[in-house]
């Protein structure tokens, strides 16, 4: 293990982007948590329904009179339709602030992602054309589509189209692992009709605090004592053991740990050649507190704290082995669940927030 010395770690963001393969993205498009994120930094952000929602809700005073003048633009639009308009032209402005790492990297990182509607996600097809249409708002956009049994499909297809993925709404190895053979399935059919090759950029979300989330939830409710402390390295350990199997399989995606609970989710990954995603205020956190950089992504998490979990918990043995969940599965993991349909109340926000512009209260 190298540790860098602490001298240099007044900026433990600036130091790791500059020293490791690590890279950062801002889990926001909001362009000024996103700016400061790049002054840290960062090579990418993301946008999902909650994220889209809560920047809109910051800048109201922007968003709200853009959303009256698209209205009156699209007299025949409904609410929805409109409320996405806006969550493209915040992810086409936020693309633009990314441009530069996307010529710098040469397509590697500078990504902007955007997220496929989450009301599609029983329909393969819808997935795939509206990851086309997203592809094509700007060259660095990179588009979410979630880690179920239906997205896994949308997933190989839209990258045979020559989308650049992020796989989203994934929790497990077993996600992890089955989506990143998606993109090599839909890369592979590229290759055999001979279609353009290119740098796609591709990553594959692994959403380690919404995992920690649901472990702590389900021991609650089967009455399971363990440490908490323990809960807190399982997203960790889920992330940790997808990069090993993604570097030893060769696979041409990178891991992105996302949904941040702590900041082990940040510290534990320094080193590998993936991605670390952590909201902007993790971000302040991170270097208010001057945490060491270190090279901690070959260095397992403590064998008794995996052995206690593996042997009392069994939803973490399904997120933890390779083969824990089969893609059928995927659909009905707890935190799937959770996490879908927060992404879809997320969307109804949206909606409501646009018809209180178009439809005033009395």
């Amino acid at each position: 293990m190298s540790t860098l010395s602490p001298a240099v770690t007044a900026d433990p963001l600036r130091v790791a982007a500059e020293t490791t393969p690590t890279v950062l993205w801002n889990d926001s498009a909001d362009p000024d948590e996103l700016s400061r994120s790049i002054g840290f930094g960062a090579v990418g952000a993301t946008c999902n329904p909650v994220i889209a929602l809560q920047a809109i809700r910051a800048h109201l005073d922007v968003w709200g009179p853009r959303i009256a003048e698209l209205a009156a633009e699209n007299p025949d639009s409904g609410e929805s339709e409109i409320g996405w308009k806006v969550v493209e032209e915040l992810s086409i402005q936020a693309a633009a602030q990314l441009h530069p790492a996307f010529v710098a990297s040469g397509g590697r990182n500078g990504r902007l992602s955007i997220q496929t509607d989450p009301r599609l996600h029983r329909d393969a097809d819808a997935l795939v054309e509206q990851a086309v249409r997203f592809s094509g708002l700007a060259e660095n956009i990179i588009v979410k589509i979630p880690a179920t049994s239906v997205g896994i499909v949308a997933i190989e297809e839209a990258t045979y189209r020559g989308v650049s993925i992020n796989v989203t709404v994934s929790f497990t190895v077993a996600q992890a692992v089955e989506s990143a053979a998606a993109i090599e399935r839909g890369l592979d059919r590229r290759a055999a009709e001979s279609l353009p090759e290119r740098e796609f950029g591709s990553v594959v979300t692994i959403m380690g605090g919404r995992l920690d989330d649901w472990l702590k939830s389900y021991t609650q409710k089967h009455r399971i004592l363990v440490d908490p402390g323990y809960l807190e390295w399982a997203g960790v350990a889920a992330l940790k053991k997808a990069h090993a199997v993604f570097v030893e399989r060769g696979y041409r995606s990178r891991i992105l740990s996302a949904a941040f609970r702590n900041y082990m989710q940040w510290s534990e990954l320094q080193g590998g050649d993936l991605v670390v995603s952590p909201p902007f205020d993790w971000q302040a956190r991170i270097n208010e507190n001057r945490l060491p950089v270190e090279n901690r992504i070959d260095v397992p998490v403590e064998a008794h704290i995996i052995e206690t979990l593996l042997e009392k918990v069994p939803e973490f043995r399904r997120a933890y082995d390779v083969d824990g969940l089969t893609p059928a599965e995927f659909d009905t993991f707890g935190a799937t669940r959770v996490t879908l349909r927060q992404f879809l109340d997320a969307d109804a926000q949206l909606d409501a927030l646009v018809r209180d512009i178009l439809i005033p209260a009395p």
